[in-house]
């Protein structure tokens, strides 16, 4: 066996690894990295390490013993392995289709867990922390007693991710909207604050950290300058908020913000597009934020909308949750859809029965892209 990076033993003696086991264990990873990181975040631990830990610790020093690498000697290590070995890392070997090359688990400069990590730990049976949202939603769901009450709870959570006591005096508070979700957030967490404050992103409204080098409460010419923020994407023009009092704040557990909050941007600009263009709609039932178009001829159109960065993984669980509609517009930010290669890969990973019902689209195509399937609908009569 030839060697390969840095730190990887000539083994002629290695045995090969069980096909897949590679990204058997990049998936394991990422369930390791998205859980721990609720308890203590990503910077520190001493032992004895967690069960979950100590088994994908295990289980990376016997990929290593297979493959000929040097293995990771702790925790600590296998967190940095997280941070700077990429999927399409040799250990690993996850293919393109399924994952982008060049992802990594843990971010580099927030220590927290990427997105990308959060949509490979919901890729699976249990459905990680995507399924931990849904549970959270339909609890709210049954106890909200109607659908508009729902709804208007959880526009609140999706504009809301962070809440400080004296946003109680700011105009559009709902103490009514307050006291149903309130059970939904927490303490913010020591391992999301810079010298004892929050620091929020402008554009996301979600947490975000300075890196080593910034400034703790970096100024404008800082803000884009070695900042991480849940959002990850996110052009910013102003710099971070501080939030100085973080006692007196609550935070929106973190499949909340990931699922609910980080796609509220681009469902109000697909709202609105339907709104603007005349289009009726109607809010379907159900945690999901999803809407059905009416007087759209003879078949069933629905919309739904994500902020996913591993189209493959979107696709997928899609799949999974095969659509009720005849068509299904899939809208998804328009800077997301631009990448070279995302339409692509989305289509490509699904099942060909399901590429004419599910449709990629974004906030400024979805009604030329309506306009297109109905037309389509048209001309097959």
């Amino acid at each position: 066996m030839r060697a390969g990076p840095a730190g990887r033993a000539d083994r002629p003696d290695a045995g090969e690894a069980p096909e897949g086991a590679g990204i058997g264990l990049f998936g394991e990873l990422a369930r390791m990295v998205a859980a721990l990181s609720e308890v203590q975040g990503l910077r520190s631990f001493t032992l004895p390490y967690p069960g979950l830990a100590q088994r994908a610790l295990d289980h990376t020093v016997m990929r290593c013993l297979e493959t000929g690498e040097a293995p990771p000697r702790s925790l600590p290590e296998l967190w940095q392995w997280c941070r700077t070995r990429p999927s399409d890392d040799p250990l690993f070997a996850v293919p393109a289709a399924l994952v982008s090359p060049g992802t990594t688990l843990v971010h580099p400069v927030g220590r927290m867990p990427t997105r990308s990590c959060l949509e490979v730990a919901s890729h699976g049976p249990d459905a990680g922390v995507a399924a931990h949202a849904r549970v959270l939603l339909g609890d709210l769901l049954a106890r909200s007693g109607t659908e508009e009450r729902y709804r208007q709870c959880r526009v609140f959570l999706a504009r809301h991710p962070v809440v400080h006591q004296q946003d109680r005096f700011a105009p559009g508070w709902s103490r009514v909207a307050w006291n149903r979700v309130k059970n939904l957030y927490g303490p913010l967490p020591e391992f999301l604050l810079a010298d004892g404050v929050l620091l929020r992103c402008p554009s996301c409204g979600l947490p975000a950290l300075p890196g080593d080098s910034a400034a703790s409460v970096p100024g404008p010419a800082a803000a884009d300058a070695g900042i991480w923020c849940e959002g990850e994407e996110c052009p910013r023009d102003a710099p971070l908020e501080p939030i100085r009092e973080p006692d007196q704040a609550w935070i929106l557990r973190r499949s909340l913000r990931w699922y609910l909050a980080l796609p509220h941007r681009t469902e109000e600009a697909a709202r609105e597009a339907l709104r603007s263009a005349g289009v009726p709609h109607e809010t379907l039932p159900g945690p999901l934020p999803a809407h059905r178009l009416r007087d759209t001829g003879p078949g069933v159109v629905d919309v739904q909308v994500y902020d996913r960065l591993q189209p493959a993984l979107l696709a997928a669980h899609l799949a999974d949750d095969a659509p009720l509609a005849d068509r299904t517009l899939v809208v998804v930010p328009d800077a997301l859809a631009g990448r070279d290669g995302y339409r692509r890969a989305f289509t490509d990973a699904l099942p060909a029965l399901l590429r004419d019902r599910l449709v990629l689209t974004t906030p400024t195509d979805l009604v030329p892209d309506l306009g297109r399937a109905r037309r389509e609908e048209k001309d097959d009569a």
